[in-house]
C-alpha cells in the first residue's frame, strides 16, 4: 500500500523524469487552458486509472470517478448537491467534449456493495449512492439468476451498470441534444482487472466485445 512519503517521492521522480521533459506541454496547458475531448466516468477504485489505462497525457481527458461509475439521472432541482451532474455540464457545455466513455471494472466494490446493500446498512451516504443501479442489479438479477456463482452475477452487475449509466446521460437534455445532432458519441467500456483485457460494448449486437 502506498504510504505518504511513496507518494511524494514518486512526485519528485515525476517532477525530474516527465515535467521536467515536457516542460512546453505544461506550459501550453498553464497558457491555453485545457480542451479535452473526451469525458471519462470511471469508477474511484485504486486499481484502474483511465488515464493509464488509456495511456493519456496531461490535457487529453475530462475524468469524473465515483462510487460504481454511477451517473444519476438528470434531477433539476435546488435541494442537494449533484457533482456527478455539475460535471457533466461543465465537461459537455463548456469544454463540448465529442465523447463521453463509462469506464466499469470487475470486482467493482461498488456494484457489490449495490449486490449486497446488508453490508452498508449504517453507512450515511454509499447506500443511497449506490441505488441508483437497482435497475441493473435487477436485469443482471434476471440474466444470470441469484443462485449462479457470484463472480457470474458480480460480472454481469458491472456490465449493467455501464449500460445503466449510458441510459442515464441520455436523461440530460444538452447530453440528448448532442448526440442526435451527432456531435457528441457515448462509450460504455469494461476493464478485466485480472488479464488487463478492455471491452467496448457493441450496440448492434448488444455484447461487450474486447478492443484487442
Amino acid at each position: 500500500m502506498a504510504k505518504i512519503q511513496k507518494l511524494i517521492e514518486g512526485y519528485k521522480r515525476f517532477h525530474q523524469k516527465y515535467f521536467l521533459s515536457n516542460t512546453s506541454l505544461y506550459e501550453e496547458l498553464d497558457k491555453v487552458g485545457q480542451s479535452p475531448k473526451t469525458l471519462v466516468i470511471a469508477c474511484s477504485d485504486s486499481r484502474v486509472d483511465p488515464s493509464i489505462i488509456s495511456d493519456a497525457d496531461p490535457g487529453d481527458i475530462f475524468v469524473i470517478r465515483n462510487v460504481a461509475n454511477l451517473v444519476p439521472p438528470y434531477e433539476k432541482d435546488d435541494k442537494g448537491f449533484h457533482g456527478v451532474s455539475a460535471a457533466l455540464e461543465f465537461a459537455v457545455r463548456i469544454l463540448q467534449v465529442e465523447n463521453i466513455v463509462i469506464l466499469g471494472h470487475s470486482k467493482c466494490a461498488g456494484v457489490q456493495t449495490l449486490l449486497h446493500p446488508e453490508n452498508v446498512e449504517d453507512s450515511d451516504f454509499i447506500g443511497h449512492w449506490v441505488d441508483i443501479g437497482q435497475s441493473a442489479k435487477e436485469k443482471a438479477c434476471q440474466q444470470v439468476g441469484t443462485y449462479e456463482p457470484h463472480d457470474f452475477l458480480q460480472h454481469a452487475c458491472e456490465k449493467e451498470v455501464i449500460l445503466l449509466s449510458l441510459e442515464n446521460l441520455m436523461t440530460f437534455p444538452w447530453i440528448q441534444e448532442r448526440v442526435e445532432a451527432g456531435s457528441l458519441t457515448l462509450h460504455g467500456w469494461y476493464f478485466r482487472i485480472s488479464d488487463g483485457c478492455l471491452q467496448q460494448y457493441n450496440a448492434q449486437i448488444g455484447h461487450f466485445e474486447s478492443i484487442i
